[in-house]
Protein backbone atom coordinates (compact mmCIF):
# COMPACT_ATOMS: atom_id res chain seq x y z
CA UNK A 1 0.00 0.00 0.00
CA UNK A 2 1.30 3.32 -0.56
CA UNK A 3 1.94 5.64 1.78
CA UNK A 4 -0.12 8.67 1.59
CA UNK A 5 2.34 11.27 2.74
CA UNK A 6 4.46 10.18 0.05
CA UNK A 7 2.02 10.72 -2.69
CA UNK A 8 1.24 14.35 -1.20
CA UNK A 9 4.89 15.14 -1.01
CA UNK A 10 5.24 14.27 -4.87
CA UNK A 11 2.37 16.05 -5.72
CA UNK A 12 3.37 19.54 -3.96
CA UNK A 13 6.77 19.17 -5.17
CA UNK A 14 5.90 18.83 -8.70
CA UNK A 15 3.43 22.06 -8.01
CA UNK A 16 5.95 23.76 -6.03
CA UNK A 17 8.55 23.46 -8.96
CA UNK A 18 5.51 24.24 -11.97
CA UNK A 19 4.82 27.43 -10.25
CA UNK A 20 8.54 28.54 -10.28
CA UNK A 21 8.62 27.65 -13.85
CA UNK A 22 5.63 29.88 -14.37
CA UNK A 23 6.67 33.06 -12.38
CA UNK A 24 10.15 32.49 -13.91
CA UNK A 25 8.63 32.42 -17.40
CA UNK A 26 6.63 35.21 -16.74
CA UNK A 27 9.40 37.33 -15.46
CA UNK A 28 11.54 36.61 -18.46
CA UNK A 29 9.26 37.63 -21.26
CA UNK A 30 6.86 40.06 -19.83
CA UNK A 31 10.40 41.49 -18.02
CA UNK A 32 13.17 41.43 -19.23
CA UNK A 33 12.05 41.01 -22.70
CA UNK A 34 8.88 42.98 -23.10
CA UNK A 35 10.15 45.11 -20.11
CA UNK A 36 6.53 45.78 -19.36
CA UNK A 37 6.04 48.19 -16.45
CA UNK A 38 4.60 47.29 -13.04
CA UNK A 39 1.15 48.78 -14.38
CA UNK A 40 1.17 47.14 -17.77
CA UNK A 41 2.09 43.73 -16.60
CA UNK A 42 -1.25 43.90 -13.87
CA UNK A 43 -3.30 44.85 -17.45
CA UNK A 44 -2.20 41.99 -19.00
CA UNK A 45 -2.52 39.54 -16.00
CA UNK A 46 -5.74 40.72 -15.08
CA UNK A 47 -7.23 39.85 -18.70
CA UNK A 48 -5.57 36.67 -18.66
CA UNK A 49 -6.85 36.00 -15.09
CA UNK A 50 -10.53 36.06 -16.49
CA UNK A 51 -10.47 31.85 -17.87
CA UNK A 52 -8.26 29.64 -18.65
CA UNK A 53 -8.72 30.12 -22.56
CA UNK A 54 -7.89 34.14 -21.63
CA UNK A 55 -4.92 32.90 -19.64
CA UNK A 56 -3.86 30.70 -22.70
CA UNK A 57 -3.95 33.19 -25.17
CA UNK A 58 -1.44 35.67 -22.87
CA UNK A 59 1.39 32.93 -22.63
CA UNK A 60 2.30 31.56 -25.93
CA UNK A 61 5.69 31.70 -24.69
CA UNK A 62 4.54 28.79 -21.64
CA UNK A 63 3.27 26.27 -24.88
CA UNK A 64 6.18 26.98 -26.75
CA UNK A 65 8.42 26.55 -23.71
CA UNK A 66 6.64 23.13 -23.22
CA UNK A 67 6.05 21.91 -26.57
CA UNK A 68 9.37 22.39 -27.97
CA UNK A 69 10.68 19.69 -24.79
CA UNK A 70 7.85 17.07 -25.93
CA UNK A 71 8.45 14.56 -28.93
CA UNK A 72 5.85 14.49 -31.63
CA UNK A 73 6.18 11.62 -34.74
CA UNK A 74 4.43 14.20 -36.91
CA UNK A 75 7.07 17.07 -37.27
CA UNK A 76 8.52 18.37 -40.29
CA UNK A 77 12.28 17.75 -41.01
CA UNK A 78 14.19 20.84 -39.57
CA UNK A 79 15.28 21.73 -43.10
CA UNK A 80 12.06 21.56 -44.86
CA UNK A 81 10.09 24.10 -42.09
CA UNK A 82 7.15 26.00 -43.06
CA UNK A 83 5.99 29.34 -42.78
CA UNK A 84 3.83 29.28 -39.15
CA UNK A 85 1.11 31.66 -38.33
CA UNK A 86 3.01 31.15 -34.62
CA UNK A 87 -0.28 31.96 -32.18
CA UNK A 88 -2.91 29.79 -33.69
CA UNK A 89 -5.86 30.10 -31.84
CA UNK A 90 -9.80 30.02 -31.96
CA UNK A 91 -9.92 34.03 -31.67
CA UNK A 92 -7.12 34.41 -34.77
CA UNK A 93 -9.78 33.65 -37.02
CA UNK A 94 -12.37 36.89 -38.26
CA UNK A 95 -13.98 38.96 -40.75
CA UNK A 96 -12.47 41.46 -42.99
CA UNK A 97 -12.39 43.00 -46.06
CA UNK A 98 -9.76 41.78 -48.90
CA UNK A 99 -7.74 44.14 -51.14
CA UNK A 100 -11.25 42.84 -53.97
CA UNK A 101 -13.38 44.08 -51.60
CA UNK A 102 -14.74 41.33 -50.50
CA UNK A 103 -15.65 40.30 -47.08
CA UNK A 104 -13.90 37.08 -46.32
CA UNK A 105 -12.85 35.06 -43.06
CA UNK A 106 -10.04 33.94 -42.62
CA UNK A 107 -6.86 33.86 -40.02
CA UNK A 108 -6.14 37.51 -39.43
CA UNK A 109 -3.55 38.21 -36.54
CA UNK A 110 0.35 37.82 -37.70
CA UNK A 111 2.34 39.12 -35.02
CA UNK A 112 4.16 35.79 -34.15
CA UNK A 113 5.03 34.94 -37.72
CA UNK A 114 7.87 33.19 -38.15
CA UNK A 115 9.35 29.72 -39.84
CA UNK A 116 9.36 25.75 -38.07
CA UNK A 117 7.43 23.08 -38.03
CA UNK A 118 3.68 23.66 -39.27
CA UNK A 119 2.84 21.16 -36.41
CA UNK A 120 3.11 24.08 -33.50
CA UNK A 121 -0.28 25.86 -35.33
CA UNK A 122 -2.07 22.90 -35.29
CA UNK A 123 -1.07 21.93 -31.53
CA UNK A 124 -1.73 25.48 -30.47
CA UNK A 125 -4.83 25.44 -32.41
CA UNK A 126 -5.76 22.30 -30.97
CA UNK A 127 -5.89 22.95 -27.54
CA UNK A 128 -7.61 26.23 -27.94
CA UNK A 129 -10.37 24.23 -29.09
CA UNK A 130 -10.48 21.88 -25.88
CA UNK A 131 -10.95 24.92 -23.81
CA UNK A 132 -13.35 26.90 -26.08
CA UNK A 133 -15.54 23.42 -25.75
CA UNK A 134 -15.36 23.70 -22.32
CA UNK A 135 -16.27 27.33 -22.08
CA UNK A 136 -18.98 26.04 -24.02
CA UNK A 137 -19.94 23.08 -21.41
CA UNK A 138 -18.65 20.33 -23.87
CA UNK A 139 -17.36 17.20 -22.04
CA UNK A 140 -14.22 14.86 -23.39
CA UNK A 141 -15.95 12.89 -25.96
CA UNK A 142 -16.79 16.51 -27.97
CA UNK A 143 -13.73 17.85 -27.08
CA UNK A 144 -11.74 14.81 -28.65
CA UNK A 145 -14.12 14.60 -31.68
CA UNK A 146 -14.20 18.78 -32.29
CA UNK A 147 -10.19 18.57 -32.31
CA UNK A 148 -10.50 15.51 -34.75
CA UNK A 149 -13.03 17.62 -36.50
CA UNK A 150 -10.59 19.94 -36.74
CA UNK A 151 -7.26 17.75 -37.71
CA UNK A 152 -9.57 16.09 -40.75
CA UNK A 153 -10.12 19.34 -42.31
CA UNK A 154 -6.84 20.12 -42.03
CA UNK A 155 -5.37 17.13 -43.66
CA UNK A 156 -8.08 17.00 -46.12
CA UNK A 157 -7.21 20.27 -47.75
CA UNK A 158 -3.85 19.65 -47.78
CA UNK A 159 -4.56 16.16 -49.84
CA UNK A 160 -6.24 18.13 -52.30
CA UNK A 161 -3.61 21.12 -52.47
CA UNK A 162 -1.13 18.08 -52.91
CA UNK A 163 -3.43 16.56 -55.58
CA UNK A 164 -4.37 19.40 -57.78
CA UNK A 165 -7.76 19.35 -56.95
CA UNK A 166 -7.52 22.77 -55.13
CA UNK A 167 -4.90 25.50 -55.46
CA UNK A 168 -4.28 27.91 -52.20
CA UNK A 169 -4.06 30.72 -54.26
CA UNK A 170 -7.67 30.59 -54.78
CA UNK A 171 -8.78 29.18 -51.11
CA UNK A 172 -11.20 31.87 -50.54
CA UNK A 173 -13.76 31.78 -47.37
CA UNK A 174 -16.95 33.98 -48.33
CA UNK A 175 -20.24 34.16 -47.88
CA UNK A 176 -20.71 31.46 -50.78
CA UNK A 177 -18.14 29.24 -49.82
CA UNK A 178 -18.65 29.00 -45.70
CA UNK A 179 -20.83 27.31 -43.53
CA UNK A 180 -22.83 27.68 -39.93
CA UNK A 181 -21.96 30.57 -37.86
CA UNK A 182 -19.19 31.53 -40.15
CA UNK A 183 -21.91 31.83 -42.59
CA UNK A 184 -24.33 34.20 -40.46
CA UNK A 185 -21.55 36.55 -39.81
CA UNK A 186 -20.31 37.03 -43.18
CA UNK A 187 -24.05 37.61 -44.57
CA UNK A 188 -24.55 40.00 -41.50
CA UNK A 189 -21.53 42.06 -42.19
CA UNK A 190 -22.58 42.37 -45.78
CA UNK A 191 -25.45 44.83 -44.64
CA UNK A 192 -22.49 46.79 -42.96
CA UNK A 193 -21.60 50.12 -44.54
CA UNK A 194 -18.55 50.79 -45.38
CA UNK A 195 -18.22 54.41 -42.87
CA UNK A 196 -19.44 52.00 -40.23
CA UNK A 197 -16.30 52.00 -37.92
CA UNK A 198 -15.49 55.30 -39.46
CA UNK A 199 -18.50 57.06 -37.81
CA UNK A 200 -18.28 55.09 -34.49
CA UNK A 201 -14.45 56.36 -33.58
CA UNK A 202 -14.85 59.77 -35.75
CA UNK A 203 -16.55 62.84 -35.72
CA UNK A 204 -16.77 65.84 -38.22
CA UNK A 205 -15.53 69.27 -36.69
CA UNK A 206 -15.33 72.36 -38.57
CA UNK A 207 -11.81 71.94 -39.19
CA UNK A 208 -12.34 68.28 -40.63
CA UNK A 209 -13.22 64.99 -39.44
CA UNK A 210 -10.98 64.07 -36.08
CA UNK A 211 -10.80 60.81 -33.35
CA UNK A 212 -13.03 61.02 -30.78
CA UNK A 213 -11.12 61.00 -27.68
CA UNK A 214 -12.49 57.97 -25.12
CA UNK A 215 -11.44 55.33 -22.89
CA UNK A 216 -10.04 53.52 -25.77
CA UNK A 217 -8.68 56.27 -27.72
CA UNK A 218 -6.43 59.65 -26.46
CA UNK A 219 -4.33 62.08 -28.43
CA UNK A 220 -1.07 61.38 -28.75
CA UNK A 221 1.88 63.44 -26.66
CA UNK A 222 3.19 66.24 -28.80
CA UNK A 223 6.85 64.00 -29.19
CA UNK A 224 5.02 61.07 -29.97
CA UNK A 225 2.76 62.72 -32.92
CA UNK A 226 5.98 64.37 -34.31
CA UNK A 227 8.22 61.18 -34.61
CA UNK A 228 5.27 59.09 -36.11
CA UNK A 229 4.34 61.85 -38.94
CA UNK A 230 8.59 62.43 -39.41
CA UNK A 231 8.49 58.21 -40.06
CA UNK A 232 5.38 58.73 -41.94
CA UNK A 233 7.02 59.66 -45.56
CA UNK A 234 8.45 55.46 -45.66
CA UNK A 235 5.66 53.90 -45.40
CA UNK A 236 4.41 54.40 -48.54
CA UNK A 237 7.09 52.69 -50.33
CA UNK A 238 6.50 49.85 -48.63
CA UNK A 239 2.96 48.93 -49.57
CA UNK A 240 2.72 46.58 -52.74
CA UNK A 241 0.06 48.42 -54.86
CA UNK A 242 0.27 51.99 -53.56
CA UNK A 243 -2.22 54.03 -54.72
CA UNK A 244 -1.36 57.13 -57.53
CA UNK A 245 -2.90 59.75 -55.55
CA UNK A 246 -0.50 61.80 -53.88
CA UNK A 247 -2.50 63.03 -51.44
CA UNK A 248 -3.80 59.44 -50.40
CA UNK A 249 -1.65 58.89 -47.46
CA UNK A 250 -1.87 62.30 -46.62
CA UNK A 251 -2.42 61.54 -42.42
CA UNK A 252 -5.39 63.85 -40.67
CA UNK A 253 -5.25 62.73 -37.19
CA UNK A 254 -3.71 60.49 -34.78
CA UNK A 255 -5.00 58.83 -32.06
CA UNK A 256 -3.41 56.31 -29.30
CA UNK A 257 -5.44 52.88 -29.08
CA UNK A 258 -5.47 51.51 -25.59
CA UNK A 259 -7.04 48.05 -24.24
CA UNK A 260 -6.52 46.07 -27.79
CA UNK A 261 -5.15 42.56 -27.29
CA UNK A 262 -3.92 40.17 -24.42
CA UNK A 263 -0.25 39.03 -25.39
CA UNK A 264 0.16 42.81 -27.19
CA UNK A 265 -0.23 44.77 -24.42
CA UNK A 266 2.58 46.85 -23.30
CA UNK A 267 3.47 47.67 -27.33
CA UNK A 268 2.26 50.78 -28.86
CA UNK A 269 -0.69 50.86 -31.10
CA UNK A 270 -1.79 53.88 -33.33
CA UNK A 271 -5.08 54.74 -35.04
CA UNK A 272 -4.36 56.74 -38.00
CA UNK A 273 -6.73 58.63 -39.70
CA UNK A 274 -5.23 59.42 -43.52
CA UNK A 275 -7.00 60.97 -47.04
CA UNK A 276 -8.08 57.76 -48.42
CA UNK A 277 -9.15 59.16 -51.46
CA UNK A 278 -11.06 62.74 -52.74
CA UNK A 279 -14.65 60.94 -53.51
CA UNK A 280 -17.05 61.18 -51.10
CA UNK A 281 -16.78 64.22 -48.83
CA UNK A 282 -14.55 62.52 -45.77
CA UNK A 283 -16.50 59.61 -45.99
CA UNK A 284 -13.62 57.66 -47.54
CA UNK A 285 -11.59 58.62 -44.80
CA UNK A 286 -9.91 55.28 -43.96
CA UNK A 287 -8.66 54.17 -40.56
CA UNK A 288 -5.13 52.76 -40.25
CA UNK A 289 -3.81 50.77 -37.40
CA UNK A 290 -0.41 50.96 -36.69
CA UNK A 291 0.92 48.46 -34.33
CA UNK A 292 4.66 48.22 -32.54
CA UNK A 293 6.08 44.45 -33.35
CA UNK A 294 9.02 42.76 -31.76
CA UNK A 295 10.56 39.74 -32.13
CA UNK A 296 8.18 36.55 -32.38
CA UNK A 297 7.97 34.25 -29.37
CA UNK A 298 8.63 31.23 -31.61
CA UNK A 299 12.18 32.26 -32.53
CA UNK A 300 13.47 31.77 -28.78
CA UNK A 301 12.62 28.41 -29.21
CA UNK A 302 12.52 27.29 -33.21
CA UNK A 303 16.36 26.21 -34.50
CA UNK A 304 17.45 29.89 -35.92
CA UNK A 305 17.47 30.64 -39.08
CA UNK A 306 20.00 33.43 -40.59
CA UNK A 307 18.22 33.77 -44.06
CA UNK A 308 15.28 34.35 -43.02
CA UNK A 309 16.64 37.30 -40.37
CA UNK A 310 18.85 38.24 -43.74
CA UNK A 311 15.51 39.69 -45.53
CA UNK A 312 13.35 40.32 -42.00
CA UNK A 313 15.55 42.26 -39.34
CA UNK A 314 12.44 44.58 -39.50
CA UNK A 315 10.27 43.18 -37.46
CA UNK A 316 7.13 45.18 -39.52
CA UNK A 317 8.27 43.90 -42.65
CA UNK A 318 8.77 40.43 -40.97
CA UNK A 319 4.79 40.48 -39.89
CA UNK A 320 4.00 42.64 -43.25
CA UNK A 321 5.40 39.77 -45.42
CA UNK A 322 3.61 36.91 -43.40
CA UNK A 323 0.33 38.16 -44.01
CA UNK A 324 1.07 38.35 -47.86
CA UNK A 325 2.67 34.71 -47.93
CA UNK A 326 -0.91 33.47 -46.28
CA UNK A 327 -3.35 35.43 -47.68
CA UNK A 328 -3.47 35.89 -51.62
CA UNK A 329 -5.70 38.91 -51.23
CA UNK A 330 -3.93 40.59 -48.45
CA UNK A 331 -4.60 43.90 -47.17
CA UNK A 332 -3.77 46.45 -49.54
CA UNK A 333 -2.78 49.10 -46.75
CA UNK A 334 -0.35 46.53 -45.15
CA UNK A 335 3.01 48.03 -44.45
CA UNK A 336 5.70 48.72 -41.97
CA UNK A 337 7.85 51.68 -40.93
CA UNK A 338 10.09 52.48 -38.10
CA UNK A 339 9.49 55.27 -35.19
CA UNK A 340 12.16 56.16 -32.86
CA UNK A 341 14.45 53.02 -33.10
CA UNK A 342 11.14 50.83 -32.94
CA UNK A 343 9.37 48.82 -35.83
CA UNK A 344 5.55 48.72 -36.50
CA UNK A 345 3.45 47.48 -39.01
CA UNK A 346 0.58 49.02 -40.63
CA UNK A 347 -2.79 47.75 -41.90
CA UNK A 348 -6.00 48.82 -42.12
CA UNK A 349 -8.74 48.64 -39.01
CA UNK A 350 -11.47 47.11 -41.41
CA UNK A 351 -14.72 48.14 -40.77
CA UNK A 352 -15.81 44.47 -41.50
CA UNK A 353 -13.60 43.25 -38.78
CA UNK A 354 -15.31 41.12 -36.41
CA UNK A 355 -14.64 37.40 -35.27
CA UNK A 356 -16.98 34.51 -33.84
CA UNK A 357 -16.72 34.09 -29.87
CA UNK A 358 -17.71 31.01 -27.78
CA UNK A 359 -20.70 32.43 -27.38
CA UNK A 360 -22.08 32.69 -30.62
CA UNK A 361 -21.78 29.01 -31.63
CA UNK A 362 -24.83 26.58 -29.86
CA UNK A 363 -24.25 23.56 -30.19
CA UNK A 364 -21.58 20.83 -30.84
CA UNK A 365 -22.65 20.32 -34.85
CA UNK A 366 -22.56 24.34 -34.93
CA UNK A 367 -18.59 24.10 -33.47
CA UNK A 368 -17.82 21.22 -36.39
CA UNK A 369 -18.79 23.55 -38.93
CA UNK A 370 -16.78 26.36 -37.60
CA UNK A 371 -14.05 24.28 -37.26
CA UNK A 372 -14.31 22.61 -40.66
CA UNK A 373 -13.64 26.07 -42.23
CA UNK A 374 -10.78 26.49 -40.11
CA UNK A 375 -9.34 23.58 -40.77
CA UNK A 376 -9.09 24.13 -44.30
CA UNK A 377 -8.24 27.98 -43.55
CA UNK A 378 -5.05 26.64 -41.46
CA UNK A 379 -3.92 24.30 -44.63
CA UNK A 380 -4.68 26.93 -46.96
CA UNK A 381 -2.14 29.72 -45.57
CA UNK A 382 0.55 26.94 -44.42
CA UNK A 383 0.11 25.54 -48.32
CA UNK A 384 0.40 29.58 -49.29
CA UNK A 385 3.59 30.36 -47.65
CA UNK A 386 6.22 29.08 -50.29
CA UNK A 387 4.32 31.23 -52.84
CA UNK A 388 7.89 32.78 -53.35
CA UNK A 389 9.26 29.17 -53.66
CA UNK A 390 11.63 30.56 -56.42
CA UNK A 391 13.15 33.36 -54.65
CA UNK A 392 14.57 30.98 -52.63
CA UNK A 393 13.21 31.73 -49.15
CA UNK A 394 11.27 28.24 -48.86
CA UNK A 395 12.31 26.38 -52.41
CA UNK A 396 9.75 23.89 -52.12
CA UNK A 397 6.38 23.06 -51.90
CA UNK A 398 4.98 23.04 -47.85
CA UNK A 399 2.05 21.10 -48.65
CA UNK A 400 3.92 18.47 -50.23
CA UNK A 401 6.20 18.42 -46.85
CA UNK A 402 3.46 18.29 -44.42
CA UNK A 403 1.46 15.36 -46.26
CA UNK A 404 4.30 13.35 -45.85
CA UNK A 405 4.84 14.26 -42.31
CA UNK A 406 1.12 13.34 -41.40
CA UNK A 407 1.70 10.08 -43.35
CA UNK A 408 -0.78 8.13 -44.80
CA UNK A 409 -3.13 7.14 -41.40
CA UNK A 410 -5.41 10.52 -41.21
CA UNK A 411 -7.44 9.06 -38.64
CA UNK A 412 -4.08 8.15 -36.25
CA UNK A 413 -2.90 11.73 -36.71
CA UNK A 414 -6.18 13.23 -35.59
CA UNK A 415 -6.68 11.27 -32.68
CA UNK A 416 -3.22 11.92 -31.82
CA UNK A 417 -3.40 15.46 -31.71
CA UNK A 418 -6.91 15.08 -30.13
CA UNK A 419 -5.47 13.14 -27.02
CA UNK A 420 -1.96 15.24 -26.60
CA UNK A 421 -4.15 18.70 -26.89
CA UNK A 422 -7.00 17.09 -24.04
CA UNK A 423 -4.18 16.30 -22.33
CA UNK A 424 -2.70 19.77 -22.41
CA UNK A 425 -5.85 21.56 -21.88
CA UNK A 426 -6.01 19.90 -18.35
CA UNK A 427 -2.15 21.39 -17.62
CA UNK A 428 -3.40 25.17 -19.15
CA UNK A 429 -5.99 24.58 -16.51
CA UNK A 430 -4.06 23.66 -13.86
CA UNK A 431 -1.45 26.42 -14.36
CA UNK A 432 -4.61 28.97 -14.65
CA UNK A 433 -4.86 28.28 -11.32
CA UNK A 434 -1.40 28.66 -10.08
CA UNK A 435 -1.41 31.70 -12.01
CA UNK A 436 -4.52 33.13 -9.98
CA UNK A 437 -2.73 32.12 -7.36
CA UNK A 438 0.37 33.74 -7.58
CA UNK A 439 -1.66 36.87 -8.70
CA UNK A 440 -3.12 37.08 -5.32
CA UNK A 441 0.39 36.66 -3.64
CA UNK A 442 1.50 39.87 -5.85
CA UNK A 443 -1.48 41.65 -5.07
CA UNK A 444 -0.38 41.10 -1.35
CA UNK A 445 3.14 42.11 -1.86
CA UNK A 446 4.49 38.05 -1.72
CA UNK A 447 5.93 36.67 -4.79
CA UNK A 448 8.05 38.39 -7.58
CA UNK A 449 8.37 42.24 -7.70
CA UNK A 450 8.19 42.78 -11.17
Amino acid sequence: MINPSITEGVIRTRTKLRKELLISIFDEFDGSIMDLTAQKRTEKYLKMSSNPFSFYRGSAYLFYFDATRQFFPYHTTAERPTWIQGDLHFENFGAFRNEDGQIVYDVNDFDEGYVGSYLYDLLRMTVSIALVARQLGHGENVQRSSIEHYVQAYARQIRRFCQGKDHPDDFVMNEAEAKGPVKKLLRKLEKRRQAHFLEKVTAHMQTGRVFLENPELSAPEADEQAALEQAWAFYPETVAVRSPDQGHYRIKDIAVKHGSGTASIGLDRYYLLIEGGMQQEELDDTVLEVKEVRVPVPAYYMPYSESFWEVFAHQGKRVAATQQAMHHKADPYLGFLTVAGRDYYVRERSPYKKRLKPKDIGTAEELNRVLEVMGGLTAKMHARADADVDKGLLPYHSEEEISRAMGADTDAFARYLAHWAYAYANQVETDYSLFVEWLQERGSGAGTSG
